[in-house]
Order: C-alpha cells, then structure tokens, then sequence
C-alpha cells in the first residue's frame, strides 16, 4: 500500500511537470533586444515614444488637464517647478518593451534637473542624468548614472531628441521622443 502511494505521488508530479510543459499557466514572452553591436565592443539600440499616444502619466504645479485625470500634485512649494511623466516606450519594430520616468525640475542651487529612468521588464533598469539645456541641433545627451541587472556593468551616454511626425495622417502621433543609448562594459573602458 505504501509502495502504491510513493508511486502515485511520483507519477503526480510527473504529470504536473508535463501538463505544465506542455499548457503553461503564465505565457510571457520577450520581445527581442534590437540592439547594434559596434567594433569597440560597445552597442546602442534605440527607444522611442509616440506622443501623445504613448503619454501614461504627467503631472506638473497648475497643470490644467493632468493625466490621468483627477492627478493631484503636491502643493509643497518644493515641487513647484517639478514636471514629472510616465511613458510607454517602444523599439525599433514600435512594440512596447518597457515604461520610462522622465523628471524635470529647475533646482536653485544647481539649475534646471533632466533626469529619466528606463525600466525594461526583462532586461532591468536604467538611470540616466541629462544636460539641462539641448545641443545646437537640438539633442539632449546625458550619462548613465546606475543601472540594475543587464545594465548594471555599463557605463555609457543617453541622448533625446523630439521628432515631429510630418506624415499628415489623421491617426498619427504628433511626434515621438527618441533615445538612443550607447554603452559599454565598465572593465572594457578602464583597461
């Protein structure tokens, strides 16, 4: 009897494992890194978010129509010149592979603040400190400050830029912000 027992509970499992194998109960997938690898041992990959489309969250002092509706921001005058947004982004194929915060505050000890965040689910997280003011040619580039899991051993730079969309089509974005990220290996860049 006890003999029967063991066997059933192994069998069990063994039929758990299949089934599960075979008709997974949680189906995630990960949409594939389009990233470019460069001689130098480096690589880059671009990200990109349609505006408005793309737009989940901004809140900023006496903002009209906050999003989502109903926003309330701190009425702490040290938030007063804060703009705080939350955005899908996208890569190269225009599938949604992660979320980002970009945060823009004028400090008065050390000016105007651009910072952003780059979560990707699969991949980790990336925190990167912008140039306050744009170049001539209207990029903002900045520098990976931290970085979580994949990106934790690179160092590198960040830069934005506004594209205006000029296709004309009635369901178009108004544009879309484009970062593109160029990083190395830290050991790689100290030997």
């Amino acid at each position: 009897m006890f003999k029967t027992f063991i066997v059933g509970i192994l069998l069990g499992v063994a039929v758990a494992a299949a089934a599960l194998h075979y008709f997974p109960a949680v189906n995630q997938s990960r949409e594939q890194s389009l990233i470019i690898v460069h001689p130098n041992r480096g690589n880059s990959e671009t990200f990109h978010v349609n505006i408005p489309m793309d737009r989940v969250m901004t809140g900023a002092p006496s903002q009209k129509e906050p999003l989502p509706v109903g926003l309330e921001w701190p009425v702490d005058p040290r938030f007063a010149d804060t703009r705080a947004e939350l955005f899908k982004i996208r890569n190269g194929k225009d599938a949604v592979v992660g979320v980002a915060s970009r945060i823009a505050a004028n400090d008065v000890s050390s000016g105007e603040i651009v910072e952003w965040v780059l979560h990707l689910p699969a991949r980790g997280s990336a925190y990167v400190i912008m140039q306050a003011e744009p170049l001539e040619d209207g990029y903002r580039t900045g520098n990976l400050a931290a970085g979580t899991r994949e990106f934790s051993p690179l160092v590198g730079r960040v830069s934005e830029q506004w594209v205006a969309d000029t296709s004309g089509a009635e369901d178009a974005p108004v544009g879309r912000i484009e970062l593109t990220t160029a990083f190395v290996a830290r050991k790689v860049e100290e030997e």
